[in-house]
């Protein structure tokens, strides 16, 4: 149907009214519905039609109802702490956060360079008594020392002739050097089952030194990884150019500009030529292996798969020492490795060095505390006990044993540190006697409660995750609460002559050391308590 706006204005006023009052009459409601209020004016146009709005509401009135927005609160700005170890001080605060961290933290990444080898006798590269001043003058070199360590040092006779001696002097060094204290605090933190992962720049080969930092030559593509990544190789292996097999470094066979040969690759060719009369292949020449400038590094796709894994553990903690982040892999995965400590709440980055930390936008956001000194200077501060030290057994006073001998509870604490490895190994302490444990998990506390002069043993509920050992009938002449975990079975019984007798049996052997429970062991002065708590930490 087609209409003529023109003709609108013969119609007359009344008719026009008769017939628009049909469609505006508002139908009346069904007897029995309760009749809704009007909508206030606010929502109607001065003209009194409805709004844009109020015709939306009617069009989704049959449709779900409007998800409600979730209040997201902005993410308070991280501040980032300086502290001056040279005058720590005058700074309380930011000192105790430090060692707070290093003493809490749970899962710690550690990305270092030769700054933390420098109090050893090692030089570091770049600063003006490092390797790359002192090679420079004393090998005649063009240009910087860092010629010697750039894959073109095998295009010439000369360059190889000296790279040979430098690498010669170079292990001799490290080979008469001890670990700095800071080697020994990443050790700890190892040993204590702390440390996710140390990244090392270093070819020394100080740190894989300890046996909590040994490292594997090459690095596996798959997991389980070495507690140590060796970013650039070391110096304690040589490798074969043809082969590829891997020893131990030989400095004397690498003299003068020739590379030595491989001595597997002379057996396998002297097998094919001489004995089953076919033509050789070649023979190899071995070079240190350690990964040099311009060259592809054979590790590459073993610290690219550990790296995506450690990142996928969200550390806690990273601290970032004695490196200057000129190599760009390495700036890489500091810059991936702080981002995602920074997005946990409890998360802690450091930047440990006598240099100020590298400047541009791509660090900018990246530090939680820059601190000016020493490697050295942190673990001091630290005042952490070194990985083999034997730790000391918990000495307590008369007044203490006194109290513990007339009080109606005696608690022995075992604090078990949790260990990552199945094979690895915790220490326990109690009161004036300390047991060697093999122990992997937390257990909860148990209870012997002595009624009567009848001795019954109540056992908590066992942590999550763990299978129920079958009820037995307690024994009728002595006190046993038992606790399992994975690699070892502790039973714990109470004496007549109120001691508590503690039996391990796992892999370190079966052993039983005995814990008075009060200065006395006579039955006459002794008195049993009431409640033995063992409480496993």
């Amino acid at each position: 149907m087609n209409f003529n706006f023109g003709d609108m204005d013969e119609l007359s006023s009344d008719s026009m009214s008769d017939n628009l009052s049909i469609f505006s009459r508002t139908p009346s409601p069904p007897r029995g519905m309760m009749s809704l209020p009007t909508p206030p004016l606010s929502q109607h146009s001065p003209s009194g039609t409805p709004s844009p709005s109020t015709d939306a509401s009617l069009t989704d009135e049959d449709g779900p109802p409007p998800s409600k927005r979730r209040r997201i609160s902005p993410s308070m700005p991280r501040e980032t702490q300086r502290l001056d170890l040279y005058d720590a001080s005058s700074q309380p605060e930011e000192l105790e956060r430090l060692v707070k961290a290093l003493k809490n933290k749970r899962k710690i990444v550690v990305i270092a360079g030769a700054g933390i080898s420098v109090s050893a006798g090692i030089p570091d590269f770049r600063s003006s008594t490092g390797l790359f001043n002192s090679l420079k003058s004393k090998y005649d070199l063009k240009a910087s020392g860092k010629q010697l360590f750039d894959a073109s040092v095998y295009r010439d006779a000369n360059s190889t002739a000296s790279f040979h001696d430098m690498i010669r002097t170079l292990h001799q060094s490290t080979k008469s050097a001890s670990p700095t204290a800071f080697h020994h605090l990443i050790a700890r933190l190892a040993h204590e089952g702390r440390l996710l992962r140390l990244y090392t720049q270093n070819v020394d080969g100080i740190d894989t030194s300890l046996p909590p930092l040994a490292t594997q030559v090459p690095l596996p593509a798959k997991g389980p990884w070495p507690k140590t990544v060796q970013l650039h190789g070391g110096l304690e292996k040589m490798s074969c150019t043809k082969c590829n097999e891997i020893s131990d470094f030989e400095p004397e066979e690498f003299d003068g500009p020739i590379p030595p040969e491989c001595k597997a690759c002379q057996e396998k060719d002297h097998i094919r030529t001489e004995i089953e009369g076919r033509r050789s292949h070649g023979i190899g020449r071995l070079r240190p292996r350690m990964v040099l400038y311009h060259e592809h590094n054979p590790d590459d796709e073993a610290i690219g798969n550990v790296t995506r894994a450690d990142m996928r553990t969200r550390p806690d903690a990273v601290l970032v020492v004695g490196t200057t982040l000129k190599v760009p892999g390495v700036r890489r995965i500091v810059r991936e490795m702080c981002a995602i400590v920074r997005d946990r709440r409890d998360g802690f980055t450091a930047w440990i060095n006598n240099d100020p930390e590298p400047s541009g936008k791509e660090f900018e956001d990246s530090w939680d505390m820059i601190i000016k000194g020493t490697s050295d200077e942190v673990a001091r501060q630290a005042r952490l006990p070194q990985w083999d030290e034997p730790e000391k057994p918990t000495i307590i006073s008369a007044e203490d044993a006194e109290r513990l001998s007339s009080s109606q509870e005696v608690a022995v604490v075992l604090p078990l540190t949790p260990m990552r490895t199945p094979k690895a190994t915790a220490r326990s302490e109690v009161p004036v006697a300390s047991i060697e444990l093999d122990w992997t998990k937390k257990m909860k506390a148990i209870d012997v409660v002595t009624k009567g002069g009848k001795t019954d043993t109540t056992k908590r509920k066992a942590p999550p995750k763990q299978k129920k050992a079958p009820e037995k009938k307690p024994p009728t002449k002595k006190t046993m609460a038992k606790a399992t975990s994975t690699n070892a079975k502790l039973n714990f019984k109470v004496t007549k002559d109120n001691k508590i007798a503690v039996p391990v049996k796992g892999k370190m052997g079966a052993t039983e050391k005995a814990v008075p429970l009060s200065p006395s062991s006579s039955k006459s002065n002794a008195q049993a308590p009431k409640t033995i708590r063992l409480i496993l930490k």
